[in-house]
């Protein structure tokens, strides 16, 4: 409410963005056991406890691609439609999307409708740096994991099997996308015979638009440039409680960011894109007018 945000989405630190923190027992019966309370707490109470307020998130069984598929389903039916996995699973000791391994993860998202969040830094890893460089190299080119991810399921198999299946690139950014989607469709044309690439009669950045969200904090190369990524994949995030984070004054700092912009690519990128891909309503909870910046701060008592 001190932020003037109504709806969010809290990404798993503790247990990790794929769940490794199970994955690592030496009990996986047991692993899954906890990792099924976790997805229970995280849904019937974190989110169950302010309905509205946030949007569930479940973490997958990693070790095992059926059991995966199977708390996708079993959480679909408590009404998360979002899960996490790793922008690189190869790097955390996992196989590469490139097979058929995580095709009854993929199968399971795409008939629910469940949307896959990758956020950058879940596969544990950031660009390599020299000794003694300064923290800011990394925390400049982390969306690059994303834009590496995009890439991977780009030229994977994954997207062609599952022509429905959903992705999220979280804290990715978008102001890269222009050229990388004019860079995806330039090596098509320009490679395709001889690497043996096959879209059809729709190019890469076609597929790209249908199967990705990009998701950015503060981003005006992005926002200038939305028409040619997409204003319908496009979703405003606020990052609390990083660092990264526009907390506590993040709706002055989008609507900087969102000057002359019309208003319906605003509801778009800051509300109704989210409550698309999600399948999240948070106004079933909370009328409109107790839903703005300003009747969500009037509630803050401390």
């Amino acid at each position: 409410n001190r932020n003037g945000v109504l709806g969010s989405m809290c990404f798993p630190s503790f247990v990790q963005f794929c769940g490794q923190l199970f994955s690592r027992s030496k009990d996986l019966d047991m692993g899954l056991n906890l990792l099924r309370a976790y997805n229970d707490w995280h849904v019937d109470e974190w989110c169950g406890t302010h309905p509205g307020r946030f949007i569930p998130l479940s973490i997958p069984p990693i070790w095992d691609p059926q059991l995966m598929a199977d708390e996708v389903r079993r959480m679909a039916k408590k009404g998360c439609h979002a899960v996490t996995f790793s922008e690189n699973p190869y790097k955390l000791g996992w196989p590469h999307i490139f097979g058929d391994h995580w095709d009854p993860f993929f199968e399971a998202c795409a008939d629910e409708g469940t949307i896959i969040c990758d956020h950058i830094g879940s596969s544990s890893t950031m660009l390599e740096l020299a000794p003694g460089a300064p923290m800011d190299i990394m925390i400049t080119l982390t969306p690059l994991n994303l834009m590496q991810a995009a890439t991977d399921l780009i030229w994977s198999p994954v997207l062609r099997k599952f022509p429905t299946l959903q992705f999220a690139l979280s804290e990715g950014g978008a102001g890269w996308l222009p050229y990388w989607l004019e860079r995806i469709d330039y090596v098509y044309q320009q490679h395709r015979f001889w690497t043996h690439q096959d879209f059809g009669d729709t190019l890469p950045s076609e597929v790209a638009r249908r199967h990705f969200t990009f998701c950015f904090i503060s981003d005006r190369a992005g926002i200038e440039d939305r028409h040619a990524i997409g204003v319908d994949n496009m979703t405003w995030e606020c990052d609390y409680p990083h660092s990264d984070s526009s907390w506590p004054h993040s709706p002055e700092s989008v609507a900087k960011q969102l000057d002359g912009v019309a208003d319906d690519e605003v509801r778009k990128m800051t509300h109704e894109n989210a409550m698309r891909i999600f399948r999240f309503d948070p106004f079933a909870h909370r009328p409109k007018e107790q839903a703005t910046v300003a009747a969500l701060r009037a509630e803050v008592t401390d």
